[in-house]
């Protein structure tokens, strides 16, 4: 599969990008001042810049080419402990040196944060749904370090079965702007989670307070990273640990609400739901986000084929699947101003509506999300 110019460099190289953002955290906790900007200035600007001078990547791996994907995978699997290094080795040299400023820590966390986000939440997702346990477990190290364990519970049992129907939570309708958004996510998620693990355990028989529910482990993580950031810089140190968090999850939930905004799954009467197509999730090809996210903007196939890993994941041509005007940093920030994004979105999800649902004459239901809950969802 030669892609001039790109074909002589080694396949993964170029998701390993998100390693240069170690050394900008590095450089931020060092020299203080307006340093920590070029940490989302390389993850936002640099990226978007680059996919306008790159292009899209229209290319598709053979998924059953049984690959060697050593070097692909390894990125994912080393970053917790890099991860771990930066978030609370910061903590620690800012509270031990004292020589940065209220203001100045606040930056070096937002930056830290962004790291944590924009790298750190797409990989635990990439492992969360791998096979293997320490992938698992390297996944839920990565999501208790920014606070958001239930998400795991609510990915795997809610999201992937429920997307784009009313169960799913994170499934943005049409019209709704990304704030009321978040707030409806940051209240509605943990309970969706709580409440699908609960549901789980009981079909196979468990009490809730079985050991083997995935909360317990959860509790424990997040109180460990908590009381570990607590110990390194005291309250102030748990303060900067849970903005870094807060960050995080606000770059995810962005992300999320891009994903599928206003794409709903045709209801086909008492409860029953047509199955997930790659049409119910936004495709973006751009290349240098893509490299950056590890293909997430091929979250059309993703939704399709869950299992696959991420070099193989397929990008799809319009007939098959809607797709963005730009990779997801450069359609967050249009996401930030609601005005322009209707203006920029809703025509296309209309396009949708008549491209693949031309029977479909009244949507008001799908758009308040007030069709019925889904038969048999946790």
């Amino acid at each position: 599969m030669s892609d001039s110019p790109f074909s002589a460099v080694p396949a993964a190289a170029p998701f390993w990008l998100s390693a240069a953002l170690l050394p900008l955290v590095a450089l931020a906790a060092w020299q203080g001042g307006a340093w920590w900007m070029l940490i989302p200035a390389y993850a936002w600007y640099l990226t978007s810049a680059l996919d306008g001078i790159l292009g899209k990547n229209g290319m598709n791996a053979d998924p059953d080419a049984g690959a060697d994907l050593f070097w692909h995978r390894a990125i994912t699997v080393v970053w917790f402990p890099l991860q771990f290094a930066a978030i609370f080795g910061s903590i620690w040299y800012v509270q031990a040196t004292g020589h940065l400023s209220g203001w100045e820590k606040l930056g070096l966390f937002f930056g830290i944060g962004v790291l944590s986000g924009s790298i750190g939440i797409v990989y635990a997702h990439e492992l969360l749904h791998q096979k293997t346990v320490h992938e698992r477990w390297l996944g839920d190290l990565l999501l208790a370090s920014v606070l958001y364990s239930h998400f795991r519970t609510e990915h795997l049992l809610v999201h992937h079965s429920w997307v784009a129907t009313p169960r799913d939570a994170v499934s943005a309708r049409y019209n709704e702007g990304f704030y009321s958004f978040f707030v409806r996510v940051l209240r509605d998620g943990p309970r969706s989670a709580w409440i699908a693990e609960k549901r789980f355990l009981a079909r196979a028989g468990r009490s809730f307070g079985d050991r083997r529910n995935p909360f317990w482990r959860y509790a424990a993580l997040q109180g460990a990273m908590l009381a570990l950031a607590l110990v390194l810089g005291g309250w102030q140190g748990m303060g900067l640990f849970v903005f870094q968090a807060f960050i995080a999850v606000w770059q995810l939930e962005l992300t999320n609400y891009v994903e599928h905004y206003g794409l709903s799954r045709k209801h086909l009467g008492d409860g029953r739901y047509e199955l997930v197509r790659p049409r119910h999730s936004w495709n973006a090809s751009h290349r240098a986000t893509n490299w950056l996210l590890i293909n997430l903007q091929r979250h059309s196939d993703h939704h399709f084929k869950p299992d696959r890993r991420f070099p193989l994941l397929q990008t799809y041509a319009p007939d098959e699947a809607p797709q963005l005007p730009l990779g997801y940093p450069a359609m967050t920030f249009v996401a930030m101003i609601p005005p322009l994004w209707r203006r920029r979105m809703n025509p296309r999800v209309r396009a949708w509506r008549r491209q693949f649902y031309p029977e479909i004459g009244d949507w008001s239901a799908y758009n308040r999300g007030t069709l019925p809950m889904p038969r048999s969802a946790l």
